[in-house]
């Protein structure tokens, strides 16, 4: 059980964490958790559910070094590890001065959270060296010996599902050596906030709608991969600068269209064989959050046509 000077820290920890990651609280605390009992950490979600922004904040509030690792299929375990300098090893050979450390050997050698982003693209060859660290506590290194790691060092990952293009499945030796965290997408309320803070000063109305837009591109039944909420930011961060161009409101509903099929277009999915672009199904989406102007709409509406977004799509705090 904890101390009552460890539970008040933690505690602290979370409220201040829980100010710079929207919602996401129960997650904060499984992680903050889990790391203080010396444990790895693997999140898994779809793109744009915050597990990068979770993981940083959580890294940064604990005080700890953070090495960062993109995962992809030129991971190999020297990039990983740390290499010898060619030229050096010719000159003074294999003297440890000569080693060039790579991510895991720092985060060993200094007690940091190492993120590795992607973990399930990463080469089978590569997430084995990982799996014995994490068995051992430390790493051995050819020529240059056992790197040992600090008490604070952590592997903290994150990961798409195996669906998602370009991946591969993760042996149970992984999953047996980490506390697992699925996270899927926040709700309607959230995902308003964060939009907010990305881009302040919008009417209120209009981004839920927007937010509203976003969040339908993932249940379309022609569509195989909607949108995070990072659509909805660029959609309203286009949209503004958009609006300078055109000396009109940002609340148009063409100009708004224009800017969904900027920000969108990439990021919707469509299933093959259903014949529709995702320039099809934007169009059909942004409809109907934002019907066409009937003749009969008065002409001082600010915005023509609009009706209230669906009922999960909340207005911004404050």
């Amino acid at each position: 059980m904890l101390q009552p000077e460890e539970r008040s820290e933690s505690v602290v920890l979370i409220e201040h964490l829980s100010r710079a990651v929207v919602g996401r609280r129960r997650e904060l605390e499984l992680v903050v958790a889990a790391l203080r009992a010396d444990r790895h950490v693997l999140l898994e979600g779809p793109p744009g559910t915050g597990k990068s922004t979770l993981l940083r904040a959580v890294g940064s509030g604990l005080g700890v070094g953070f090495e960062f690792v993109e995962g992809n299929a030129d991971l190999t375990p020297s990039r990983l590890v740390g290499h010898f300098d060619p030229a050096r090893v010719l000159a003074e050979g294999y003297d440890p001065d000569v080693f060039v450390p790579g991510p895991l050997a720092r985060a060993l050698r200094d007690g940091s959270l190492l993120y590795l982003e992607e973990l399930n693209r990463v080469p089978e060859e590569t997430i084995n060296v990982l799996v014995t660290v994490m068995s051992e506590g430390e790493l051995h290194v050819p020529r240059l010996g056992r790197i040992e790691a600090a008490a604070e060092f952590r592997l903290v990952a994150a990961m798409n599902p195996f669906d998602t293009i370009g991946t591969a499945r993760i042996s149970q030796a992984v999953y047996d050596r980490v506390c697992r965290l699925a996270l899927d997408y926040q709700d309607a309320t959230e995902e308003v906030a964060i939009v907010a803070r990305h881009a302040p000063g919008l009417d209120p109305d209009w981004l839920a709608g927007v937010v509203a837009v976003v969040r339908s591109s993932r249940d379309h039944d022609d569509v195989r991969v909607g949108s995070s909420v990072r659509g909805a930011i660029d959609l309203c961060l286009v949209a503004t600068e958009l609006a300078l161009v055109r000396d009109g409101p940002v609340v148009d509903r063409d100009l708004g269209l224009d800017a969904a099929l900027m920000a969108l277009s990439g990021r919707v999915r469509v299933r093959e064989g259903s014949g529709r672009t995702a320039e099809d199904v934007i169009d059909e989406l942004w409809t109907a959050v934002f019907p066409i102007a009937d003749d009969d709409d008065d002409p001082g509406d600010p915005v023509p046509g609009k009706v209230h977004p669906p009922p999960d799509a909340t207005r911004p705090a404050g």
